[in-house]
């Protein structure tokens, strides 16, 4: 399930994984290879993960490992995905899925366990869940952005009915995703990912003719507007979507966490160092909260190459 020791090394390597985390995963990797509970383990949550391959479903939710709190128990849901990487790439690989994009997607691994890292300051996967999108085929990273296939259903129709998208339940859609360590979030480099996005998806999933693209993010908070600049680049990225009106219920921890890599931090500690802490900080220190916006966009109004339906 697992390749040798040596392997392994350079497969971390390839997913972006920490250096600082890769000797402690070979270690562990020898030993989740020989105890047959642990092997077990790793084969059934596999089978979970892989079953279905490409289906723009539920999330797959991995089964919790039942261990001692401990640097095995962070870090094994990174064995899952490395055992399930030659399933992905095959996967890929049907779909004509160029090898850059392939890489550049399973690397997200690396990226969040980077941000445990940032966090906690030792070798974790941050959030599993999340990756599970990543090595079923579901999301793609292009560019500055990264967009997940998926069905309009229930729940979006709620969240975004006041904004008025005129889809039919089940169509398909593209969420869009702002991936963290990847450099400033200029229009430039939305504009080319949305272009990206044009001719990747009509040339690799033909049947799935999308025509809006969703988002449910804090940097859709329309409060951004009151402390950034109408030329920032997060002011730019909201003015792309067609914005919801306010979710009822705080996330102040999502700016946090994204902003400032720890969700726990006391608010009189936060750095004031750029605008956008200094916004954040002092939103939540003046007693007010901060919501996930919600918006979409049609893919037609960027231009011929984000035109995506069939």
């Amino acid at each position: 399930m697992l390749p040798d020791a040596d392997e392994l090394a350079e497969v971390l390597v390839e997913l972006a994984v920490p250096h600082e985390d890769v000797n402690e995963l070979v270690r562990m990797g020898r030993r989740v290879m020989d105890d047959p509970e642990l092997r077990r383990f790793l084969e059934h949550s596999v089978d979970e993960l892989v079953r279905g391959l490409g289906e723009a479903e539920d999330p797959v939710v991995l089964p919790d490992l039942d261990w001692p709190a401990g640097a095995l128990q962070r870090c094994f849901p990174a064995y899952v995905f490395v055992a399930a990487l030659p399933h992905a790439r095959e996967y890929h690989r049907a779909r004509g899925i160029p090898d850059d994009v392939s890489r550049r997607t399973l690397a997200d691994l690396g990226r969040n366990m980077a941000v445990h890292r940032r966090r906690y300051g030792r070798a974790g996967v941050q959030s599993p869940r999340w990756l599970t999108r990543h090595f079923r085929g579901e999301l793609y990273q292009l560019g500055r952005l990264q967009f997940e296939r998926m069905r309009y259903g229930p729940w979006n129709r709620r969240a975004l009915a006041a904004a008025g998208p005129d889809i039919a339940t089940g169509a398909p859609c593209l969420s869009v995703h702002v991936p963290d360590f990847l450099g400033p979030l200029s229009p430039q480099s939305c504009d080319r990912s949305l272009a990206l996005a044009g001719e990747f998806f009509p040339r690799h999933f033909p049947e799935e003719p999308y025509q809006v693209a969703l988002c449910h993010s804090w940097l859709l908070d329309p409060q951004l507007k009151e402390y950034l600049p109408a030329d920032s680049n997060i002011v730019r990225f909201q003015e792309r979507f067609r914005l919801a009106p306010e979710d009822e219920r705080p996330e102040d921890s999502e700016p946090l966490q994204f902003v400032f890599g720890d969700a726990e931090l006391p608010l009189d500690s936060l750095p004031r160092r750029t605008v956008l802490e200094r916004a954040v900080g002092d939103h939540l220190r003046a007693g007010r909260h901060w919501y996930i916006g919600r918006g979409w966009f049609p893919l037609t109004e960027f231009g011929p190459g984000a035109a995506m339906s069939s």
